[in-house]
């Protein structure tokens, strides 16, 4: 993980920050065209889906996705920790989100799916760490899931609002946990053209578990990404246990390109 000041990759451009609204919207717009490919998407099993908001944004970010889970046969589940503002969100050691997972669970009794946009999808993985007997798989989408946290355009902005800085004790310790691969079967979802964070940082460590699906797309718009949602969904109809990396061929060779990072 690149974790020093020689390894450290630049922010996105200027450009791509400016321009994230407008390809937001037109990501969002092009949904209705999209339904032949969204129809086409394998059926879920009912199996609870736990969906986490990204920096500063709540469950109405994500309302869409849950919407298109919840269709498409899944349990989908919102967090209810209001904005999500780091540690004054889910607590100092994450207690609040861990009692939101043992919440469903106590409900369903199955393992549970996690899928976490930008910061959303950092703290999902942190939480397969800490009951990975209760999460059934994790998927990111544009997360700064390693390297410098620095590589965002929104860094200091995360500082301000949440109050945790990026030099406070602890951090340099989780950025290491990042480094290894998480401990259920993980894919992350990411796009070059993202204009918040360094696509580089979005990528999993390679493991016989994980795997990266590049999509065409602004980082805001990840969630409302036709691409995106049938990818979300083509990984959480998995039965459990018999993962295996995304099928890039036949029609999502037009959409989902291999990962720069790695590819199976």
């Amino acid at each position: 993980m690149p974790n020093n000041q020689t390894d450290r990759v630049a922010p996105p451009s200027l450009f791509l920050a400016l321009t994230e609204p407008v390809r937001a919207l037109m990501e969002l717009g092009s949904i209705p065209m999209a339904a032949p490919l969204l129809a086409s998407a394998p059926r879920g099993d009912g199996h609870p889906v736990l969906v986490l908001p990204g920096f500063i944004t709540t469950d109405r970010s994500t309302s869409l996705l849950r919407r298109f889970l919840t269709r498409m046969g899944y349990d989908a589940h919102s967090w209810n920790l209001g904005r999500n503002l780091g540690p004054k969100a889910i607590g100092q050691e994450g207690e609040h989100l861990i009692a939101r997972l043992d919440e469903i669970h106590a409900k369903t009794g199955q393992r549970i799916s996690l899928v976490g946009w930008s910061l959303g999808g950092m703290m999902a993985r942190q939480l397969s760490r800490r009951r990975p007997d209760l999460v059934r798989q994790v998927i990111t989408l544009g997360s700064p899931i390693v390297g410098d946290p620095r590589a965002t355009n929104a860094w200091r902005a995360y500082q301000r609002f949440t109050g945790h800085r990026l030099d406070d004790p602890g951090v340099d310790e989780q950025l290491r946990e990042s480094e290894l691969p998480p401990p259920v079967p993980s894919t992350a979802i990411f796009s070059k053209e993202d204009g918040v964070v360094a696509w580089q940082n979005c990528i999993e460590p390679e493991d016989a578990f994980t795997d990266n699906i590049r999509v065409y797309g602004s980082h805001c718009g990840l969630g409302v990404n036709p691409v995106v949602l049938y990818a979300v969904a083509d990984r959480l109809a998995q039965e459990e246990g018999t993962w295996k990396p995304f099928d890039r061929t036949g029609l999502m060779r037009q959409f989902a390109y291999p990962s720069s990072g790695h590819s199976h």
